[in-house]
């Protein structure tokens, strides 16, 4: 379970630590946005270009050796942009869009793309019903998910969260059936409002991970009091929460029977299996792929005990 650069990071690892045909990645929608008329998915482009391998490694996001001509010229009618979509990045978001005005669901449009690009693993939106990420910043109106995030740079204390449309959402029948009958569960280590949020709210696939709770596992995406990726320090204060790994595993903890957090909070083990998880610790800073792959052996590793 998955939302995007963070994420794609530890998939990245996983994928080198099994084959690709065994993982299923249900990712988030929330930060779906049209731009220029276009359906853009972040989430499901970043998870997608990662396992085949042409991410552009630097920011995370977008396709390796990336113009941005199409982008520029665009400015001439939309005024300066703040969304960057590249000129090759432009041929997902066109397919996708096309072939969703043509009645395909996002699942399947999602799978085409991702055979395309070669991908073996099975890639897959949580639900093909529109679910959206608001952001309410003190002192601003709530705006959707990515003028918080890329325009405002996350910038703002944040006070709600919102996430339309969740309550009513369907999952596809795949994730639900991948979580079902899935040896291992995994929570990557993302964002536990806006990345996986989107996800768990899901009444359906939250039963059934709570079904499965024993072969889930979570991740925490704090690592020494701060995010290593994103605004999920900034959102745990605004929202009353500590920040750390056990707020975290308290979200989690009626989800996930295992949780991974970072040797540098090793002190936080006994607190977060006071709360009836196992609790673990590792190297959770992915800075390398073969950081990330031994993490992914941690992690699938801890089902055997």
């Amino acid at each position: 379970m998955a939302g995007g650069v963070g994420a794609a990071k530890f998939v990245r690892g996983l994928a080198l630590t099994v084959d690709q045909r065994r993982l299923d990645v249900i990712v988030n929608t929330g930060d779906d946005e049209t731009f220029y008329g276009l359906y853009v998915s972040p989430d499901l482009d970043t998870i997608t270009y990662t396992l085949a391998d042409v991410v552009n490694r630097g920011p995370g996001w977008g396709l390796a050796g990336e113009s941005f001509n199409a982008l520029g010229a665009l400015t001439r009618f939309y005024g300066k942009p703040w969304f960057g979509l590249g000129d090759k990045d432009l041929a997902t978001h066109l397919y996708r869009t096309d072939r969703l005005r043509q009645g395909a669901s996002l699942s399947r449009v999602t799978a085409e793309i991702a055979r395309r690009f070669g991908v073996r693993a099975s890639v897959m939106p949580a639900s093909d019903d529109q679910v959206r990420t608001f952001v309410k910043v003190k002192g601003l109106p709530t705006m959707p998910f990515q003028q918080y995030f890329v325009k405002r740079r996350f910038r703002g204390a944040v006070e709600t969260i919102e996430l339309k449309g969740v309550a009513t959402a369907s999952p596809c029948p795949a994730a639900l059936r991948s979580i079902r009958q899935a040896a291992a569960v995994i929570i990557a280590p993302s964002n536990p409002f806006v990345s996986i949020g989107p996800i768990v709210g899901i009444k359906k696939l939250r039963e059934a991970l709570r079904s499965a709770r024993d072969r889930v596992i979570a991740i925490s995406p704090i690592v020494g009091g701060k995010s290593v990726k994103g605004p999920a320090d900034r959102m745990l204060r605004g929202l009353g929460h500590e920040v750390s790994p056990l707020a975290i595993a308290r979200l989690y903890r009626d989800l996930a029977g295992t949780f991974v957090l970072d040797n540098i909070d090793a002190k936080y083990l006994e607190p977060v299996r006071g709360l009836g998880m196992r609790a673990i610790a590792a190297d959770t800073v992915m800075a390398t792929a073969e950081r990330a792959a031994s993490l992914a052996s941690v992690v699938l590793d801890s089902l055997a005990r």
